[in-house]
């Protein structure tokens, strides 16, 4: 379920220290029925065992297959743009005391790399020539009392153009890529226990 931004910025994330230039663009709550407040690493747990995009849903994988043949097509996705050569790692802004937390395990086929995991959020980035993005997972008490996941994806824009793709991908994140992940997510926390 799509949330307002505040219901990411009124809570005392460690992310809010590392990225004061990045805008809240969107702000996602998956509901975890009967999750107490420390189950977030379960939930990890569940969403990494659920899979990963070879088993999305056909229209999520066709959009993000049309993505990266056009991110390869037009060098979008270069090397040259991504984090540690166009944009500074967020793992170079940590604070001393989460600097040595575990990052949580990349996965070659997951285009965001880990930068901190701790007992109740993780952080990933993403770089390329569009934009610097970040997505937050955090744990929270939810409106029924039992604690939740909530994603916020952070974005700074790589000038105009980045600003013009952001738009221009919205409609696919609201129709597709976020009711794709909402119905994967809690099905993974549903499931996590079949495994």
């Amino acid at each position: 379920m799509k949330l307002p931004k505040t219901a990411h910025t009124a809570l005392p994330w460690r992310i809010h220290e590392i990225t004061r230039d990045f805008t809240v663009e969107d702000v996602w709550s998956f509901r975890t029925p009967g999750a107490g407040p420390d189950d977030f690493p379960a939930m990890l747990a569940a969403m990494r065992a659920g899979g990963a995009l070879a088993k999305q849903p056909p229209l999520s994988r066709a959009l993000f297959a049309v993505r990266w043949k056009l991110g390869a097509l037009l060098g979008w996705d270069d090397p040259a743009e991504g984090v540690g050569t166009r944009v500074g790692s967020l793992r170079d802004r940590l604070p001393a005391d989460i600097r040595d937390a575990p990052r949580g395990p990349d996965n070659a086929n997951m285009p965001l790399k880990a930068v901190y995991e701790l007992h109740t959020e993780a952080t990933r980035e993403l770089a390329n020539k569009t934009v610097h993005t970040v997505m937050h997972l955090g744990w929270a008490r939810g409106a029924n009392g039992d604690h939740e996941l909530r994603m916020a994806v952070l974005v700074k824009p790589n000038g105009w153009f980045g600003r013009l793709y952001m738009a221009a991908i919205a409609p696919f994140r609201y129709l597709v890529v976020y009711p794709a992940l909402t119905r994967k997510w809690e099905a993974a926390w549903r499931d996590r226990s079949l495994r």
